[in-house]
C-alpha cells in the first residue's frame, strides 16, 4: 500500500492494518521531512486520544492529514505505532 500526497509517496508498506476501513502504516514509514506537529487531539470511543500530524512541503500544507493513536486503548493496540490517512491523501494499493 502507498500514502500519496501532493503528487509524492509519503508512506508504503506491505504491512498495514485495516481499521473501520482505514490503512494503519507502520509509523517508521512515513516520511519525516513533511511532517508538522499540529495541536489537533479527537477521542474514539474505543480505541482512545486520537493525535494528527499536518503536511507541509514547498509552501503546500494539509493540516490534520495523518492521525495515530500514541496510547490506544485495550482493545485497540493493532494500531499503536501506527498512522493512517485523510483529506487529500490517496491510499493507493
Amino acid at each position: 500500500m502507498r500514502a500519496i500526497w501532493n503528487n509524492m509517496t509519503i508512506a508504503e508498506s506491505e504491512d498495514t492494518v485495516v481499521v473501520e476501513g482505514n490503512h494503519y502504516f507502520p509509523r517508521s514509514t512515513l516520511r519525516e521531512d513533511v511532517l508538522r506537529d499540529s495541536d489537533t487531539h479527537t477521542t474514539c470511543s474505543w480505541k482512545g486520544l486520537a493525535s494528527y500530524y499536518a503536511l507541509e512541503i514547498d509552501g503546500v500544507r494539509s493540516e490534520d492529514a495523518v492521525w495515530y493513536y500514541p496510547d490506544p486503548q485495550r482493545g485497540a493496540e493493532m494500531v499503536r505505532d501506527r498512522v493512517a490517512f485523510w483529506k487529500d491523501v490517496q491510499v493507493v494499493d
